[in-house]
């Protein structure tokens, strides 16, 4: 395991004790978990930039394709 030393807002550091003191858990392990659920957002935010950037490139590719099929269809 790592140690981390954090600077914590006041008003955050605040309502996370007070959290803390109803819900019973460690700070260490809150902490833990909050950046596990952080770190899954984030890796899903960035697996759906990349979706859209190749469904956008497949998308123009496909409309090019499209307008070669055209042509294609008009010359005969």
């Amino acid at each position: 395991m790592k140690t981390v030393s954090l600077k914590i807002d006041d008003s955050i550091f605040g309502e996370t004790e007070n959290i803390l003191s109803r819900i019973k858990m460690s700070r260490n392990r809150y902490i833990n978990e909050a950046l596990e659920h952080y770190n899954k957002l984030q890796r899903r935010q960035i697996i759906e930039k990349r979706l859209k950037s190749d469904s956008d490139l497949v998308k123009n590719e496909s409309i090019n394709v499209l307008k070669d099929f055209e042509r294609i269809d008009y010359v005969d």
